[in-house]
């Protein structure tokens, strides 16, 4: 995969991104983060929405509350891994504003004041409710051709999908549906800015179902369980990575027992 990679950012700073949209990227660099959460700041009619404020991290929440100041009007989330919803209470703690997100698949610490549902239009972000990363994940369309893309397509790193609230098929849908959009620029909830994302967004797509096809050749040679498959498909990655790759893996199967190409057996997945 054509990867992009950015320098370690000035954490604390707000980044000027284009007219009416800043970034702060949260302290919180890790395998699954890259550099950190990355926390967007939009204007719309005179206030600022905060979307994702990322982890519960005192130092990132008073770079948002500076850059801010009184003039924070709500907070809006992706999906509610605590990178970037774990600071909802600490900015609502000094300001008083409304939560918006996507009705949650399981129960949270937070919940949302004004629930968001596929086609809803707030604060001129249009919601398009992309479950794959996570049941509750939600993308925003802001004109001209910008996609707030959150996990679900992220320009630094595939994503990972872990059952049972990460779910493949719906993964493989939302990634063709944001294909066919055709945006002209992606922001992500961790790494750069990713242009031109609809080629690339496809590149994800095709390399899911090159994925598919090599567990498959390898269960219709022999059941195999996916601690077994993970070690012999990423056999040359980062060992740390192999705890995601096996829910991925397990995804996958999922993903291709619906479809009737795989079942589990008493020796492990088998190709049918």
């Amino acid at each position: 995969m054509p990867y992009l990679t950015e320098p370690e950012p000035e954490y604390g700073q707000a980044q000027d991104l284009e007219p009416g949209l800043r970034r702060i990227v949260a302290r919180n660099p890790g395998i699954m983060t890259y550099h950190g959460t990355n926390t967007y700041l939009i204007e719309h009619e005179g206030g600022t929405v905060v979307l994702d404020p990322g982890p519960p991290d005192e130092a990132h929440v008073s770079a948002i509350l500076e850059s801010c100041g009184d003039s924070i009007k709500a907070i809006m989330l992706t999906h509610y891994h605590t990178d970037h919803c774990g600071a909802v209470a600490l900015v609502r703690a000094s300001v008083d504003v409304p939560l918006y997100a996507c009705a949650p698949a399981r129960e949270y610490d937070i919940s949302p004041d004004v629930t968001l549902a596929d086609g809803d239009v707030a604060f001129g972000l249009d919601v398009l409710n992309t479950p794959g990363h996570a049941a509750d994940h939600l993308c925003y369309a802001r004109a001209p051709g910008i996609l707030f893309s959150g996990d679900h397509v992220m320009s630094w790193s595939s994503s990972v999908v872990s059952p049972p609230l990460g779910n493949m098929l719906d993964y493989c849908r939302q990634l063709q549906r944001l294909i066919d959009r055709d945006e002209r620029v992606f922001y992500p909830g961790h790494g750069p800015v990713l242009p031109q994302p609809s080629a690339y967004t496809a590149e994800l797509l095709r390399f899911r179902v090159e994925r598919e096809r090599e567990i498959l050749r390898m269960l219709r040679a022999g059941p195999a369980q996916p601690p077994e498959i993970v070690r012999k498909l990423y056999a040359k990655r980062d060992p740390r990575l192999f705890g995601a790759a096996e829910r991925n893996v397990n995804a996958h199967l999922e993903k291709m027992a619906t479809e009737g190409l795989v079942e589990l057996g008493e020796r492990g997945w088998e190709a049918l």
